[in-house]
């Protein structure tokens, strides 16, 4: 009977792999020697290195100073009224008014922030609740977004939204104005600069408006609707700055990037100041709040947060405690095998 075919023979001279270094698994390799020499410097020489950056982190941190006002609404406060009514469903709009005094001086830069809490905008339904195409500004998404963005996709006669999703149509929209009050005369208006507070990359590249039609940013727009909860269409968010319209709107922008936590600040405005003044002087200050957002309905609050900046940017004590957490982990554990390598050395002279 014939033999089998031979699979087991030894492979010919055209199918043997070539003869190199790699292929032969002939390179050089280099495997470090831990030993009690190498390892004790490198955890303590980390362990420094980290209780110092954790140090400066910490004490820049802390040099920032910042004024936190509640506005939420709750108990006998200026804004309850204001949060009464906007838990109906067609509210008009409430202004309320807070005041406060800056026991000292705030050095420029001064920026204000609101702050959010018990608000999850890192549920996943919600947070791709967005058509990305639309918000870059191709004409095909704004004509017909992705089905993410439903039930904020089309209105009920079948007109797309723009800017549409459920990230979107929650779109922060309160207002704020800040006056100075001397202790005689009129309150003098202080100026708060909206542009430049988003990302370079969000504001140039991530989102971009579709091209004017004859010039018009709204004819761009033509044959979509503004999302249900807005007052007004996405080209007219900005109507003392033109070119901070549409989806290049920076507050827009800074909104539409997720929050990681349910309690997040995000930037509103840099104060203006003169070259060399002082962003806030210590004095007594106002406040005055269009009251747009419900946050009763979900148990929320909300905030303004008046605060300078550092070379690190916002204050963020957590950054400097996590650096000082693992520097003093590291000098332990450097420590502990220190004084394991010395009570067992001999054992391992001795083999």
């Amino acid at each position: 009977m014939a033999a089998s075919s031979s699979s087991s023979s030894p492979p010919t001279a055209q199918h043997r792999p070539d003869n190199t270094a790699f292929t032969q698994q002939r390179l050089p390799a280099w495997q470090p020697l831990l030993s009690a020499g190498t390892v004790l410097p490198l955890f303590f020489c980390l362990g420094a290195a980290f209780v110092a950056l954790g140090l400066g982190l910490h004490f820049s941190s802390a040099t920032i100073q910042e004024l936190e006002l509640d506005y939420t609404g709750l108990g006998n406060s200026s804004c309850a009224r204001c949060a009464q009514l906007s838990l109906r469903a067609n509210h008009s709009t409430c202004t309320c008014r807070l005041r406060f005094s800056l026991a000292q001086d705030f050095p420029a830069p001064v920026c204000l922030y609101y702050q959010l809490s018990n608000y999850y905008q890192n549920n996943r339904r919600y947070s791709i609740s967005r058509d990305d195409q639309q918000l870059s500004g191709v004409a095909s998404s704004l004509r017909n977004p992705a089905q993410e963005c439903r039930p904020y996709q089309k209105n009920a006669t079948g007109i797309p939204i723009a800017p549409c999703g459920s990230v979107a149509n929650s779109l922060f929209n309160d207002t704020f104005q800040l006056f100075r009050v001397p202790s005689s005369g009129p309150e003098d208006e202080i100026r708060l600069d909206k542009k430049g507070v988003s990302w370079w990359t969000d504001t140039n590249i991530k989102f971009r408006n579709p091209e004017p039609v004859n010039g018009s940013l709204a004819q761009a727009f033509k044959g979509t609707t503004r999302p249900p909860n807005w007052q007004l269409p996405v080209y007219e968010l900005d109507m003392n700055d033109s070119s901070n319209n549409g989806f290049v709107n920076e507050a827009f922008i800074i909104w539409m990037r997720i929050a990681a936590l349910p309690t997040f600040r995000k930037l509103y405005a840099r104060v203006q100041h003169s070259n060399g003044s002082v962003g806030l002087p210590r004095g007594n200050y106002s406040l005055t709040i269009t009251y747009n957002y419900p946050v009763l309905l979900f148990d929320g609050s909300k905030k303004v947060i008046v605060s300078t900046l550092s070379w690190m940017g916002g204050k963020n004590p957590f950054l400097g405690i996590t650096f000082l957490v693992f520097g003093i982990a590291c000098i332990l554990t450097a420590i502990v095998m220190l004084v394991v390598h010395l009570k067992y050395q001999h054992l391992s002279e001795a083999d």
